[in-house]
């Protein structure tokens, strides 16, 4: 059974897509499973024992670029992959299996995808409401019953990779506790958690004997600065001085993570990290962290969620409600 993956663009949902993968290798000993993706996910994949091969999609995010998808599922022709899944529900995402000529090509209907999907299926949403979900749904037959739990994603990590990194950060291992902050999300501002509050969080973690250790890629780093600069820089500010693969490794290191609804804070869920996860904006229902060991704070807000990038009131009650000793407290349980 040669299987090809259509994988979505955003980080976490990449996170999300091993429930998916891991239940394929339960129904299917044996299957080899391939991932077209962005190339900004494989590292993520690249930490999945149950994929075979990342393949990346060399399109920025949104972009059509319909001659290179044609061109990359021609080079797959040759693969001869019995069954395709498409995870996104765009009509651009349906155009490689489709010129690859997959015998079996599954995903939800979506932007009218009739002529590129063979195994067309409607998305009942209230049925289905968490996005970990309906991956896994599009691996069963039409009317066959959901499992009553589902595989949680589990990335694998390379401890001598972490210690690398930290040697050439100057930084020795940990000896002791770490506090991994996730202040970024790329989705936009109505998802972070302001900055002065995760300021705040540290000062209490440090004054108790902890590390506190800064997350974010490029974009975060002013965020990141900003909060290193209010704890007087007794932070370890990661920001932007790590690739995905090393923050994962690093991530792995921590005795608790606190993090905005992002692509981190599932990684950090799929490494079975204490966590305590912020949602404001967006909908803790739909898309949440896959891990026991993770708590989720959502004030429920009668505006929420809105899903916007930017808080269209202009109050961030949602956020800005959530109070620094209120997050403490939950670290502390």
């Amino acid at each position: 059974m040669k299987i090809l993956i259509i994988g979505p663009a955003w980080v976490g949902d990449m996170v999300l897509a091993q429930s998916l993968f891991k239940f394929l290798k339960q129904r299917y000993p044996g299957c080899r499973i391939d991932v077209v993706a962005p190339a900004w996910t494989l590292p993520v994949l690249a930490r999945m024992p149950e994929v075979d091969e990342g393949i990346a999609l060399a399109v920025g995010h949104g972009e059509f670029a319909l001659g290179k998808r044609l061109a990359l599922g021609r080079q797959l022709r040759a693969r001869a992959y019995d069954q395709s899944f498409v995870l996104p529900n765009s009509f651009k995402s349906a155009i490689v299996p489709a010129a690859a000529r997959v015998k079996r090509r599954t995903g939800f209907i979506g932007e009218l995808r009739y002529g590129l999907l063979n195994d067309a299926r409607k998305l009942d949403k209230q049925a289905l409401p968490r996005t970990v979900e309906r991956f896994v749904a599009l691996a069963h037959e039409p009317g066959e019953p959901m499992p009553t739990s589902l595989p949680t994603p589990q990335l694998s990590v390379s401890r001598e990779n972490a210690a690398r990194v930290l040697n050439t950060l100057n930084h020795a291992l940990p000896q002791v506790p770490v506090l991994g902050l996730c202040p970024g999300a790329e989705y936009g501002p109505a998802k972070r958690w302001p900055a002065e509050y995760f300021a705040e969080l540290a000062q209490k973690k440090i004054a108790d004997g902890w590390q506190v250790w800064l997350f974010g890629s490029e974009r975060d780093v002013p965020v990141t600065q900003a909060i290193n600069q209010l704890t007087g820089n007794r932070c370890l500010d990661l920001g932007g001085r790590t690739e995905l693969a090393d923050a994962i490794d690093l991530l792995a290191l921590t005795t608790t993570v606190v993090s905005n609804d992002s692509g981190l804070m599932h990684i950090a869920a799929a490494l079975a990290r204490p966590m305590v996860a912020l949602y404001g904006s967006s909908d803790p229902h739909h898309t949440p962290p896959m891990s026991a060991q993770a708590k989720v704070i959502y004030l429920g807000l009668e505006c929420s969620p809105c899903f916007a990038r930017e808080c269209p009131l202009k109050h961030f009650n949602c956020m800005k409600h959530i109070s620094p000793s209120q997050v403490l407290a939950a670290i502390q349980k």
